[in-house]
């Protein structure tokens, strides 16, 4: 096999930008793994695509620069298979007199062509155009990233906001009657919140609802997802558990919240309590009911009494809501 790789591993963005040159021609690529190596990045070379294949299978390269003419698995295929399995970018070479088109290059994903006998300083300024255009889009995908999370994120507590529970309740639901898996829901809510604001203020209620946040992310599993629902209220999904189950977290997470010391001071002799409310989905229901039933729980935990879990199960009745309390 004709490979030169180095002998230290590749970490994406820890190293000048790596280059896979592929060339069944050893002239070739010898004279473009200099040039490039001279240029200041990183060069690897391969004979052909299933070469070059099995060096992408272990390392990332920030671009492939491949010949169109291979043994084998020509560049095109090539391109295609980079296109869908790798993140790498590709340039295509190709001769004058070639059958291949640059419509056909740019159709299977690379992102430029260039002619054979190819001229260095203009491979090079190619290498960069394509480069900066890839650091472009990453900077994009990943401002996107950030704006999706910001999108679905409660910026006090960083749980998720009620906007993302709704979508991600009905993915879950659809996976429920898909898959006939148990899925349940707890709704809390913390115990005379309007009354601790009203006597601390609304900074030192933050506080609180951040604490909370924290407590609740603590104690759930990678599977579970936990949400500020609104003002006082969370929201946990709990996915493959039946509802005696979800009554046992509920219970661990109301009895870690009564012994959590959220501060000093006056404000720890008043205490933080949560009332929870506990139900599991029922076959084909609708969103709505599920939702209700389990804000009904929590209804008939803050009649009990506070600081308390209860469970509903089956179809809901009229539907409760407590407000500021």
């Amino acid at each position: 096999m004709s490979i030169r790789i180095r002998s230290v591993p590749y970490k994406t963005g820890s190293m000048a930008p790596h280059i896979l040159i592929v060339d069944d021609d050893l002239s070739i690529r010898d004279t473009m793994y200099e040039f490039i190596e001279m240029a200041g990045y990183e060069a690897s070379v391969a004979a052909s695509a299933e070469e070059a294949l099995d060096v992408l299978s272990i390392n990332s390269f920030e671009v492939v620069i491949t010949d169109i003419m291979l043994p084998g698995i020509d560049g095109l295929e090539l391109t295609d298979r980079i296109k869908e399995n790798h993140e790498s970018d590709v340039i295509v070479m190709t001769g004058y007199s070639t059958e291949y088109s640059y419509e056909e290059a740019i159709n299977k994903g690379a992102s430029d062509f260039v002619f054979k006998p190819v001229r260095l300083e203009e491979l090079l300024l190619r290498l960069k155009r394509v480069l900066n255009e890839r650091s472009l889009n990453l900077k994009q995908i990943q401002m996107l990233k950030k704006l999706k999370k910001l999108s679905i994120t409660d910026g006090l507590t960083q749980l998720f906001n009620s906007r993302h529970f709704y979508n991600q309740l009905k993915g879950e639901i659809e996976r429920c009657n898909r898959y006939g898996h148990t899925l349940s829901l707890l709704l809390l809510d913390i115990d005379n919140f309007k009354d601790f604001n009203d006597t601390y203020g609304h900074l030192e209620g933050d506080k609180i609802l951040i604490r909370l946040g924290k407590i609740i992310k603590s104690r759930l599993r990678n599977m579970d997802t936990a949400y500020r629902y609104g003002g006082e209220e969370f929201t946990i999904i709990l996915p493959e558990t039946y509802g005696e189950e979800a009554k046992t977290v509920a219970e661990r997470l109301r009895a870690a919240v009564e012994n959590e010391e959220f501060s000093d001071g006056e404000i720890a002799e008043l205490g933080i309590t949560v009332s929870i409310g506990v139900t599991q989905y029922c076959t084909e229901e609708v969103i709505s009911n599920f939702v209700q039933r389990a804000d009904q729980a929590m209804y008939k935990s803050k009649q009990g009494g506070r600081n308390r879990v209860s469970f509903l199960c089956g179809k809901p009745a009229n539907h409760h809501h407590i407000t500021n309390d």
